[in-house]
């Protein structure tokens, strides 16, 4: 490898790590990853209260707190090494272009966050940014290029979500500028797989399309509908890729306030995301299309040339094998909930509109 991030890092086993969003999809599945590593320190932080948590790690401090007050960012980074703020107010287009305030407000929680973390000398501190902080003119074609790293200028990211993505990236930056403290960015592309959201308003389109499938095969009404046309494209990361990702990125110095796509590059439209999970689930749909539902840009896809560069690595896992996973994760989500049980990545809640 020419850059081993392993090797970089002087982290050790017994120091603080502080993940912020930890009661979410990513950052839960963050904080079982470095705890499956053998660190013996974690602090997860979320708003949620510790029942609605999508997962806990046995052995972690977790705390609810909500981090977009500046008070609660100062008591989550006490003491911290290193600082992972996943926390945000997100979720799949639906949310996103709906609740587009809920999204901005999610600038106090890396605003408050990278501050309390330069204060108590934390020595790293990674943001979690999105293809969406990407020029959307360059995303208006299902045959979309693949997106480099500089083409999130000029600045047309999408409004809300996009913007506030695009604004903490430069927080990161500036602090690394004036103030020298590491700060490390990753630009993610559609995570899925267990432990994400599947239902209530937030999920994405494999989660969405999953269980959309799946409620057929209950209720034996082989219908879906699906929104926009159907030919939008996008590429799709499985969640151990992910993190796995986030950990290499974090402890690279060549990334130091450098932002970088932690996506596949695989791109497919979602007319076949549909037909590949009717083969997982072995039956086929009669297909309906909603033109007036979220749709998002027309196209987008990670350009990995940047990371394969400096990492010799870039997500791996086939969609085919991710999805299969997904699918049976959520079938089993799915029947938990019928029978009565407590599935806390379906019952999000969605913000108030007043």
């Amino acid at each position: 490898m020419k850059d081993n991030p392993i090797a970089a890092t002087t982290i050790n086993k017994d120091d603080l790590i502080v993940i912020a969003g930890a009661g979410g999809f990513i950052a839960g599945a963050l904080t079982r990853y470095f705890h499956d590593q053998g660190f013996t320190r974690i602090r997860a932080i979320d708003k949620k209260p510790l029942p609605e948590w999508y997962q806990r790690t046995p052995g972690v401090e977790s705390l609810s707190m909500d981090l977009s007050e500046y008070d609660n960012c100062v008591r989550a980074v006490e003491g911290a090494r290193e600082v992972y703020n996943l926390a945000a107010d997100m979720g799949g287009m639906g949310f996103i272009e709906r609740f587009r305030v809920e999204c901005l407000r999610s600038v106090l929680i890396n605003t408050h966050m990278i501050e309390a973390a330069y204060r108590a000398g934390a020595e790293r501190y990674f943001f979690s940014s999105s293809a969406c902080a990407y020029n959307t003119d360059l995303q208006q074609d299902p045959n979309v290029r693949a997106l480099r790293e500089s083409d999130a200028y000029p600045a047309m990211a999408e409004r809300g979500y996009g913007w506030e993505k695009l604004i903490s990236e430069m927080f990161c930056q500036e602090y690394w500028a004036e103030r020298r403290m590491k700060t490390f960015i990753a630009r993610f592309h559609n995570v899925y797989g267990p432990n994400g959201t599947w239902d209530g308003g937030r999920e994405k389109a494999p989660a969405a399309l999953t269980r959309k499938v799946i409620e057929a095969q209950d209720t034996g009404d082989n219908a879906i509908t699906i929104w926009g046309d159907g030919h939008q494209t996008r590429s799709f990361m499985y969640i151990d890729d992910c993190t796995k990702g986030i950990d290499m990125i974090m402890h690279c110095e060549r990334l130091i306030a450098t932002p970088i796509n932690l996506g596949s590059s695989h791109l497919v439209s979602i007319n076949d995301l549909v037909t590949m999970i009717e083969d997982i689930a072995g039956i086929k749909m009669n297909r309906t299309y909603d033109l007036t539902a979220p749709r998002g840009v027309a196209g987008r896809n990670s350009d990995n040339t940047f990371i394969r560069e400096v990492l010799d690595w870039e997500p791996n896992t086939p969609l085919r094998v991710g999805m299969e996973r997904t699918y049976a994760w959520i079938k089993q989500q799915y029947a938990d909930r019928k029978a009565g049980i407590y599935t806390p990545a379906a019952e999000t809640g969605m913000p108030s509109t007043h």
